[in-house]
């Protein structure tokens, strides 16, 4: 199956009362470990990558992974830009080839946002690409990507306003969640969300979900939210498997051997995450 673009999965989703995971993936293991989650629960996946993720190599490198991957799937795959941060990267990633382009402008004043935002979803739609946009903002830090506390909730009303304006396809909100890790149990506040669904109906987003409760993520999605990102989580678990298995087996070198172990368990994670999400048996 070759990839396929977020729109198709992600209006399914919203219609059928379920969300499909996004993951961010680091290297091939990454993309593998996620793939193969993919085809045990047999749904459908997103998988996507930051600009920081793009500073270190460049996206035609991790396209060629997940176009791979992709091509050997059974199961629907997306490649996203996760908070692309300016219209050049934003467009780098569409003519790379990538099926589903966010465009970030939360940091910009409501204007700027509309403006870059719709700028973005022109250029990609003319190409058949859907495209999310941000409003409100996602605390914490991840990657180089960096939000205060202040303000952090998405005003209903300007959602609806920013969604006529810009044609985006998705939205992502703010409704408490944060990037990283959480110093503490999160609380996402629905009755926003809630709002937010009463005036805006297109799939909207979670963002910094790695710590969130799997109750508080449901009653998230039956509110609404129809993709969910995931990265921290899937750092943490790689790099405790290639931790512990170096801890016991120090002598080893053999880097195929070490990233196994953390492959298995970002494969574990990520099916826990697909049966939670309602998107098992989906693809």
């Amino acid at each position: 199956m070759s990839l396929v673009t977020s729109k198709e999965l992600l209006l399914k989703a919203h219609k059928e009362g379920y969300a499909v995971g996004a993951f961010n993936v680091e290297n091939m293991e990454m993309v593998m470990a996620v793939l193969r989650a993919a085809e045990e629960q047999h749904s459908p996946v997103i998988m996507q990558t930051t600009p920081g993720t793009l500073r270190f190599a460049g996206p035609d490198w991790y396209y060629a992974n997940v176009r791979t991957a992709a091509d050997e799937a059974s199961v629907p795959v997306v490649m996203h830009l996760d908070h692309g941060d300016s219209f050049e990267l934003a467009l780098k990633a569409f003519h790379t080839g990538y099926t589903s382009i966010m465009i970030d402008g939360s940091k910009l004043p409501f204007e700027e946002n509309i403006s870059l935002t719709a700028s973005v979803v022109r250029a990609c739609h003319a190409g058949g690409i859907p495209v999310e946009g941000e409003l409100g903002k996602v605390g914490g830090k991840e990657d180089d990507l960096e939000n205060g506390d202040d303000n952090p909730y998405t005003d209903p009303a300007e959602a609806e306003e920013f969604v006529k304006r810009t044609q985006v396809d998705f939205l992502a909100v703010g409704i408490g969640t944060a990037h990283g890790v959480y110093k503490g149990t999160p609380h996402v506040n629905q009755e926003v969300l809630a709002e937010i669904r009463k005036r805006v109906d297109i799939p909207l987003v979670m963002h910094g979900t790695s710590g969130v409760p799997d109750d508080q993520v449901q009653a998230c999605i039956a509110l609404g939210i129809s993709k969910v990102n995931y990265a921290t989580d899937l750092r943490i678990a790689y790099t405790r498997g290639v931790r512990e298995f170096l801890t016991a087996n120090p002598k080893a070198f053999d880097p195929k051997k070490y990233a196994v172990e953390g492959m298995e368990l970002v494969t574990a994670y990520v099916k826990q995450k697909m049966e939670m999400l309602g998107s098992a048996g989906k693809g």
